[in-house]
Protein backbone atom coordinates (compact mmCIF):
# COMPACT_ATOMS: atom_id res chain seq x y z
CA UNK A 1 0.00 0.00 0.00
CA UNK A 2 1.51 3.39 -0.62
CA UNK A 3 2.50 4.81 2.66
CA UNK A 4 0.70 8.75 1.43
CA UNK A 5 -2.80 6.56 1.58
CA UNK A 6 -2.39 5.87 5.27
CA UNK A 7 -1.91 7.02 8.50
CA UNK A 8 1.09 5.15 9.94
CA UNK A 9 1.53 5.15 13.41
CA UNK A 10 5.18 4.73 14.52
CA UNK A 11 7.07 3.87 17.53
CA UNK A 12 4.56 1.72 19.31
CA UNK A 13 1.83 5.17 19.16
CA UNK A 14 -1.29 5.04 17.53
CA UNK A 15 -2.89 8.04 16.89
CA UNK A 16 -6.22 7.05 17.32
CA UNK A 17 -8.04 10.67 16.49
CA UNK A 18 -7.39 9.27 12.60
CA UNK A 19 -9.73 6.36 12.99
CA UNK A 20 -12.91 6.60 11.86
CA UNK A 21 -14.41 4.45 14.88
CA UNK A 22 -17.04 6.54 16.94
CA UNK A 23 -19.82 4.81 18.04
CA UNK A 24 -22.88 4.81 19.78
CA UNK A 25 -25.94 2.41 21.45
CA UNK A 26 -27.36 2.93 17.84
CA UNK A 27 -24.18 1.55 15.93
CA UNK A 28 -21.58 3.76 14.11
CA UNK A 29 -22.34 6.92 11.28
CA UNK A 30 -21.09 5.62 7.98
CA UNK A 31 -19.21 8.55 7.80
CA UNK A 32 -15.97 8.28 6.40
CA UNK A 33 -14.23 10.02 3.71
CA UNK A 34 -11.42 9.33 1.36
CA UNK A 35 -8.70 11.28 1.95
CA UNK A 36 -5.97 9.58 -0.93
CA UNK A 37 -6.51 8.23 -4.08
CA UNK A 38 -3.35 6.17 -3.65
CA UNK A 39 -4.94 3.36 -1.95
CA UNK A 40 -5.44 2.27 -5.37
CA UNK A 41 -2.04 1.24 -6.39
CA UNK A 42 -2.30 -1.54 -3.44
CA UNK A 43 -5.63 -3.00 -3.59
CA UNK A 44 -8.21 -3.93 -6.59
CA UNK A 45 -11.35 -2.44 -5.08
CA UNK A 46 -9.91 0.91 -3.21
CA UNK A 47 -11.42 1.94 0.01
CA UNK A 48 -9.97 4.94 2.47
CA UNK A 49 -7.15 2.54 4.13
CA UNK A 50 -5.50 3.36 7.06
CA UNK A 51 -1.84 2.00 8.09
CA UNK A 52 -0.98 0.87 11.77
CA UNK A 53 2.09 0.48 12.16
CA UNK A 54 4.79 -0.67 15.49
CA UNK A 55 7.81 -2.51 15.44
CA UNK A 56 6.82 -6.33 13.67
CA UNK A 57 3.09 -5.41 13.41
CA UNK A 58 1.62 -3.81 10.23
CA UNK A 59 -1.92 -3.55 10.42
CA UNK A 60 -4.46 -1.87 7.47
CA UNK A 61 -7.64 -0.47 8.60
CA UNK A 62 -10.98 0.76 6.83
CA UNK A 63 -14.53 0.82 7.21
CA UNK A 64 -15.58 -2.00 4.39
CA UNK A 65 -19.58 -1.53 4.84
CA UNK A 66 -21.59 1.25 4.89
CA UNK A 67 -24.02 1.70 8.11
CA UNK A 68 -26.86 1.04 6.77
CA UNK A 69 -25.19 -2.43 4.94
CA UNK A 70 -23.19 -3.67 8.11
CA UNK A 71 -26.85 -3.36 9.90
CA UNK A 72 -28.22 -5.88 7.31
CA UNK A 73 -25.27 -7.91 7.41
CA UNK A 74 -25.49 -7.95 11.38
CA UNK A 75 -29.34 -9.05 11.12
CA UNK A 76 -28.69 -11.73 8.47
CA UNK A 77 -25.73 -12.93 10.71
CA UNK A 78 -28.26 -13.04 13.50
CA UNK A 79 -30.23 -14.97 11.43
CA UNK A 80 -28.11 -17.50 10.02
CA UNK A 81 -25.03 -18.58 12.36
CA UNK A 82 -25.09 -21.48 14.42
CA UNK A 83 -22.99 -21.69 17.26
CA UNK A 84 -21.78 -24.22 18.69
CA UNK A 85 -23.22 -25.84 22.10
CA UNK A 86 -22.64 -28.06 25.08
CA UNK A 87 -18.99 -29.65 25.11
CA UNK A 88 -18.04 -27.93 22.08
CA UNK A 89 -18.71 -24.89 23.25
CA UNK A 90 -16.37 -25.67 26.42
CA UNK A 91 -12.89 -25.90 26.34
CA UNK A 92 -10.50 -27.70 28.90
CA UNK A 93 -8.03 -26.65 31.09
CA UNK A 94 -5.97 -28.78 33.00
CA UNK A 95 -8.61 -31.70 32.35
CA UNK A 96 -11.73 -29.63 33.51
CA UNK A 97 -14.16 -28.36 30.85
CA UNK A 98 -14.64 -24.67 30.76
CA UNK A 99 -17.42 -22.65 28.98
CA UNK A 100 -15.73 -20.15 26.97
CA UNK A 101 -16.83 -16.42 27.83
CA UNK A 102 -18.60 -15.71 23.91
CA UNK A 103 -20.67 -17.98 21.30
CA UNK A 104 -18.45 -19.79 18.07
CA UNK A 105 -18.91 -21.00 15.00
CA UNK A 106 -16.77 -22.13 12.18
CA UNK A 107 -17.42 -22.35 8.51
CA UNK A 108 -15.32 -22.91 5.45
CA UNK A 109 -14.48 -24.87 2.41
CA UNK A 110 -15.64 -28.62 3.30
CA UNK A 111 -13.58 -30.97 5.55
CA UNK A 112 -11.29 -27.82 6.99
CA UNK A 113 -11.10 -28.69 10.71
CA UNK A 114 -10.78 -26.57 13.77
CA UNK A 115 -9.71 -27.43 16.99
CA UNK A 116 -8.08 -25.62 20.34
CA UNK A 117 -7.75 -27.02 23.63
CA UNK A 118 -9.22 -30.51 23.36
CA UNK A 119 -12.19 -29.08 21.39
CA UNK A 120 -12.24 -30.22 17.49
CA UNK A 121 -14.78 -28.09 15.50
CA UNK A 122 -15.72 -28.94 12.08
CA UNK A 123 -16.62 -26.11 9.59
CA UNK A 124 -19.89 -25.97 8.44
CA UNK A 125 -20.30 -25.13 4.76
CA UNK A 126 -20.36 -21.24 3.84
CA UNK A 127 -23.85 -19.53 4.70
CA UNK A 128 -25.15 -16.73 1.73
CA UNK A 129 -24.24 -13.86 3.85
CA UNK A 130 -21.04 -15.37 4.93
CA UNK A 131 -20.10 -15.89 1.14
CA UNK A 132 -21.11 -12.04 0.77
CA UNK A 133 -18.82 -10.75 3.36
CA UNK A 134 -16.04 -12.69 2.54
CA UNK A 135 -16.36 -11.86 -1.61
CA UNK A 136 -16.08 -8.31 -0.32
CA UNK A 137 -13.07 -8.48 0.98
CA UNK A 138 -11.47 -10.05 -1.74
CA UNK A 139 -12.65 -7.50 -3.51
CA UNK A 140 -10.96 -4.73 -1.99
CA UNK A 141 -7.53 -7.28 -0.61
CA UNK A 142 -6.84 -9.13 -3.23
CA UNK A 143 -6.40 -12.27 -1.43
CA UNK A 144 -8.90 -15.51 -1.01
CA UNK A 145 -10.27 -17.37 2.44
CA UNK A 146 -11.15 -20.53 2.56
CA UNK A 147 -11.93 -20.42 7.08
CA UNK A 148 -13.73 -18.12 8.82
CA UNK A 149 -13.83 -18.39 12.22
CA UNK A 150 -16.85 -16.63 14.25
CA UNK A 151 -17.03 -15.21 17.77
CA UNK A 152 -19.80 -13.43 19.39
CA UNK A 153 -19.71 -11.67 22.09
CA UNK A 154 -23.68 -10.81 23.58
CA UNK A 155 -22.08 -7.77 25.80
CA UNK A 156 -19.36 -6.52 27.29
CA UNK A 157 -18.80 -8.96 29.77
CA UNK A 158 -18.02 -11.43 26.62
CA UNK A 159 -14.44 -11.26 25.62
CA UNK A 160 -11.16 -13.22 24.32
CA UNK A 161 -7.63 -13.60 26.06
CA UNK A 162 -4.60 -12.68 24.64
CA UNK A 163 -3.80 -14.82 21.94
CA UNK A 164 -1.58 -15.25 18.23
CA UNK A 165 -2.99 -16.44 15.36
CA UNK A 166 0.19 -17.82 13.94
CA UNK A 167 -0.59 -21.75 13.40
CA UNK A 168 1.89 -23.66 11.41
CA UNK A 169 -1.58 -24.58 9.27
CA UNK A 170 -2.59 -21.19 8.02
CA UNK A 171 -1.11 -19.14 5.03
CA UNK A 172 1.87 -17.32 6.28
CA UNK A 173 1.86 -15.13 3.08
CA UNK A 174 -1.82 -14.78 3.65
CA UNK A 175 -2.92 -11.49 5.90
CA UNK A 176 -6.19 -12.44 8.30
CA UNK A 177 -9.13 -9.97 7.85
CA UNK A 178 -10.98 -9.15 11.09
CA UNK A 179 -14.62 -7.79 9.96
CA UNK A 180 -16.96 -6.28 12.61
CA UNK A 181 -20.60 -5.90 13.35
CA UNK A 182 -22.22 -4.49 16.09
CA UNK A 183 -20.81 -2.66 19.27
CA UNK A 184 -17.21 -1.14 18.82
CA UNK A 185 -14.90 -2.78 20.67
CA UNK A 186 -11.43 -1.74 22.18
CA UNK A 187 -9.02 -4.18 20.51
CA UNK A 188 -5.61 -3.85 22.42
CA UNK A 189 -1.78 -5.58 20.95
CA UNK A 190 0.61 -6.59 22.90
CA UNK A 191 4.39 -7.30 21.99
CA UNK A 192 5.50 -10.86 23.26
CA UNK A 193 8.76 -9.25 25.26
CA UNK A 194 6.27 -7.47 26.96
CA UNK A 195 4.20 -10.04 28.14
CA UNK A 196 3.94 -11.76 31.41
CA UNK A 197 7.31 -11.82 33.78
CA UNK A 198 9.55 -11.21 30.61
CA UNK A 199 8.91 -7.68 30.14
CA UNK A 200 12.35 -7.68 28.19
CA UNK A 201 12.01 -4.25 26.49
CA UNK A 202 9.51 -1.29 27.13
CA UNK A 203 7.03 -1.56 23.74
CA UNK A 204 3.81 0.35 24.55
CA UNK A 205 0.70 -1.83 23.46
CA UNK A 206 -1.45 -0.70 20.85
CA UNK A 207 -4.84 0.11 21.41
CA UNK A 208 -7.76 -0.20 18.55
CA UNK A 209 -11.33 0.63 18.46
CA UNK A 210 -13.16 -1.55 15.71
CA UNK A 211 -16.34 0.19 14.36
CA UNK A 212 -19.04 -1.72 13.19
CA UNK A 213 -18.40 -2.59 9.50
CA UNK A 214 -15.01 -2.15 9.62
CA UNK A 215 -12.03 -4.49 8.22
CA UNK A 216 -8.53 -4.97 10.13
CA UNK A 217 -6.24 -6.67 8.40
CA UNK A 218 -3.66 -8.36 10.54
CA UNK A 219 -0.01 -8.66 7.97
CA UNK A 220 2.39 -11.07 8.28
CA UNK A 221 4.64 -11.08 10.75
CA UNK A 222 2.28 -8.99 13.39
CA UNK A 223 0.71 -12.43 14.69
CA UNK A 224 4.66 -13.46 15.26
CA UNK A 225 5.74 -10.80 17.21
CA UNK A 226 2.20 -9.11 18.76
CA UNK A 227 -0.52 -10.86 20.53
CA UNK A 228 -3.83 -9.60 20.52
CA UNK A 229 -6.75 -9.52 23.06
CA UNK A 230 -10.81 -8.22 23.36
CA UNK A 231 -11.10 -6.75 26.68
CA UNK A 232 -14.19 -6.91 29.23
CA UNK A 233 -15.86 -3.20 28.66
CA UNK A 234 -18.70 -3.34 31.45
CA UNK A 235 -20.33 -0.36 30.08
CA UNK A 236 -21.02 -2.42 25.97
CA UNK A 237 -24.87 -3.21 26.65
CA UNK A 238 -24.85 -4.56 22.89
CA UNK A 239 -23.74 -7.70 20.89
CA UNK A 240 -20.94 -7.60 18.99
CA UNK A 241 -20.07 -10.09 15.87
CA UNK A 242 -16.83 -10.70 14.76
CA UNK A 243 -15.18 -12.45 11.52
CA UNK A 244 -12.08 -13.79 11.25
CA UNK A 245 -11.44 -14.70 7.57
CA UNK A 246 -8.21 -16.88 7.30
CA UNK A 247 -6.65 -19.53 4.49
CA UNK A 248 -5.79 -22.92 5.84
CA UNK A 249 -3.49 -24.87 3.65
CA UNK A 250 -5.22 -27.82 2.47
CA UNK A 251 -4.61 -31.04 4.12
CA UNK A 252 -3.99 -29.09 7.24
CA UNK A 253 -6.21 -28.92 10.49
CA UNK A 254 -5.77 -25.76 12.88
CA UNK A 255 -4.64 -26.64 16.27
CA UNK A 256 -5.32 -23.11 17.99
CA UNK A 257 -5.66 -22.83 21.68
CA UNK A 258 -8.19 -20.10 22.86
CA UNK A 259 -9.69 -19.06 26.62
Amino acid sequence: MSKRAAVSVRKNRVEMEALPHQCTKEMCEDIIKDTDEDAEEEFPQPIPWQKIEAEGLDCDYSLLFSKVEADRIFYQLEDEVEYFTGDKAKVQVFGKLHSVPRQQATYGDEGLMYSFSGVHLLARPWTPTLEYVRDAVTNVTGQTFNFVLINRYKDGLDHIGEHRDDERELDTTCPIASVSFGAARDFIFRHSDVRGGQKKRKIKPVKLELAHGSLLLMNPPTNTYWYHSLPVRKKVKIPRINLTFRHIVQGHKSTIKRE
